[in-house]
C-alpha cells in the first residue's frame, strides 16, 4: 500500500524537483527539515465544569524569504505529519507566487463542531497564550484554515494584543473587516484559482463556455471556486461536500448559490436542487463517483489525498485544478501525467489565499487600506506572473506543472538562503 503520509509526499516532490532543477545539495538538506516544531497542551474548562486538554501544534518550516506564514486548522484528524507537510507546502507556495513570506502551519486536534461558542473561544485564546512568544507580525503570521474562521482570528488577534500590550492586527490575517480584514480576502483563494485556470485554458486553447467542471468540497474554497467559475461562464455540473454530492445529468450547469442554499437547508448537498427534486435532471453522487465523472475540469477542494494511486486511473477530466493542499498524491500525479491530464498544482492553483493574506498584512502594517478593486487587480497580476514563471519552467525543463512550480520555488528559496549566508 502506498505511503499516505503527507510529509513524505512533500519530500518526494522536493527531491524530484531538486534533481531536475539541479538545486544545490546544501539547499536541499536545509529544506528537508522544518526550522522549528512547537507542540503545546491547551487546557480548556468546558461548559460542564471539567477541564479538557487539547494538543496544539505550530510548525515553522522556513523563513529565508520572510516571516513564517500559514493557517491554523481545528480538525479531529490533525497531526504533526500533516502540519509539517502543510507548513512545507506554504513555504513553497509563497515562493511560487513570489511574496516575501516563509512557510508555517498550525493546528489543534479537536472536533470543533462539538464545542460551544464559549469553549471554541477559550480554545482559540488558549492557542495564542501557549504560542504568543513564537508569533508576531514580523515573525510568524497565522491565518484561518479548516474549521477556523474570521471570528476565531478576531479572538486570537485580541488575545495576542492583550498579551503584548498593544494592538497588532498584522499578527493574524483572515480577520473580520471591522478589525483589519481585507476586502476581497474571503474569496481570494477561489479567485486566484480562477485566474490560474483562465491562463491554463488560454495555453490549451479551450473556451470556458464549452467547459464542464466538477467541484469536490463545498466549504469556503469550493463554494467560491464554483461561484466564480459559474460567473465566468464555466458550466459547474457537479459539486459535493463531506456527505455526498449532486450532479446535473444534462450538464447544462447549476447555480452554485442554489447548491449552497440546499446545503444550508438540508445540512449537506443532496439530490435536491433548489426546492424541486427531479431525478431526470439531477442525481446524487458519492465523492468517489464525482471524481470519476466525465467532465473537462475536476476541482478537488476538500482535504489531502483525494486523488491517490487507487483512483487516479478513473479520472476522466483533462484538467485537475488542485484547490486543496495535497489533494493529489505523488503516485497519482505520475499516473495522471501518463494519461496526459494536466494538473494545476496546489502550490500555484490555491495560492490566491496566501497572496490575499499578504495584501491584508501589508495593509495592517502600513495602516493603509485598499479598495476591493485594488485588491482583486493586485491578485490578478500576482497570480498571472506566477503562472507565467511556472509555465516557462514547464517549457524549459520539459516537465509537469507541479515539478515546474517546485523548481521555481526552491530556486527562489535557495537564492534567499545563499544571499543570507544561512
Amino acid at each position: 500500500m502506498a505511503n499516505q503520509n503527507p510529509f513524505h509526499h512533500a519530500l518526494q516532490q522536493l527531491e524530484h524537483a531538486a534533481t531536475l532543477g539541479k538545486i544545490p545539495a546544501d539547499v536541499l538538506e536545509i529544506l528537508k527539515r522544518p526550522q522549528r516544531i512547537i507542540e503545546v497542551s491547551i487546557p480548556v474548562r468546558m461548559d460542564d465544569g471539567t477541564v479538557k486538554v487539547f494538543e496544539g501544534y505550530r510548525v515553522q518550516y522556513n523563513d529565508a524569504r520572510g516571516p513564517f506564514k500559514g493557517g491554523i486548522r481545528f480538525h479531529p484528524k490533525t497531526n504533526l505529519a500533516e502540519v509539517k507537510a502543510l507548513a512545507f507546502w506554504m513555504a513553497i507556495k509563497c515562493a511560487t507566487v513570489d511574496i516575501p513570506f516563509g512557510g508555517g502551519k498550525g493546528g489543534v486536534t479537536v472536533d470543533a463542531k462539538s464545542l460551544s461558542p464559549r469553549e471554541l473561544e477559550a480554545l482559540s485564546r488558549g492557542w495564542v497564550k501557549s504560542l504568543y512568544k513564537n508569533i508576531g507580525p514580523e515573525v510568524d503570521v497565522p491565518a484561518p484554515d479548516v474549521y477556523t474562521t474570521p471570528q476565531i482570528m478576531g479572538w486570537m488577534v485580541d488575545e495576542y494584543s492583550k498579551l503584548t500590550g498593544k494592538w497588532q492586527p498584522g499578527t493574524f490575517t483572515g480577520k473580520p473587516l471591522t478589525i483589519g480584514g481585507a476586502l476581497g480576502r474571503e474569496y481570494s483563494t477561489g479567485l486566484g484559482g480562477l485566474f490560474v485556470l483562465n491562463q491554463l485554458m488560454g495555453k490549451l486553447k479551450k473556451k470556458p463556455s464549452q467547459t464542464t467542471v466538477a467541484v469536490q468540497g463545498y466549504g469556503n474554497v469550493g463554494y467560491f471556486m464554483a461561484k466564480l467559475l459559474h460567473e465566468a461562464g464555466y458550466k459547474v455540473v457537479a459539486a459535493s461536500d463531506s456527505h455526498g454530492g449532486i450532479m446535473d445529468v444534462a450538464k447544462k450547469g447549476m447555480d452554485p448559490d442554489v447548491i449552497m442554499k440546499g446545503k444550508k437547508e438540508h445540512g449537506g448537498i443532496t439530490a435536491t436542487y433548489g426546492n424541486v427534486t427531479d431525478a431526470k435532471k439531477y442525481r446524487a453522487v458519492t465523492n468517489e463517483q464525482l471524481l470519476a465523472l466525465s467532465v473537462d475540469v475536476l476541482v478537488p477542494a476538500a482535504l489531502e489525498n483525494a486523488i491517490t494511486e487507487k483512483n487516479a486511473g478513473k479520472i476522466k477530466a483533462s484538467i485537475v485544478l488542485e484547490m486543496s493542499n495535497g489533494g493529489v498524491t505523488p503516485d497519482a500525479d505520475a499516473k495522471l501525467h501518463r494519461k496526459n491530464i494536466v494538473v494545476a498544482p496546489d502550490i500555484l492553483a490555491n495560492a490566491g489565499g496566501v497572496a490575499g493574506s499578504y495584501f491584508e498584512w501589508v495593509q495592517n502594517i502600513t495602516n493603509s487600506y485598499w479598495t476591493e478593486k485594488k485588491f482583486t487587480t493586485e491578485l490578478k497580476e500576482t497570480m498571472e506572473r506566477a503562472f507565467d514563471a511556472v509555465w516557462k519552467a514547464h517549457d524549459t525543463y520539459g516537465t509537469d506543472l507541479r515539478t515546474a512550480a517546485w523548481i521555481v520555488a526552491t530556486k527562489r528559496i535557495g537564492d534567499a538562503i545563499t544571499a543570507r549566508g544561512i
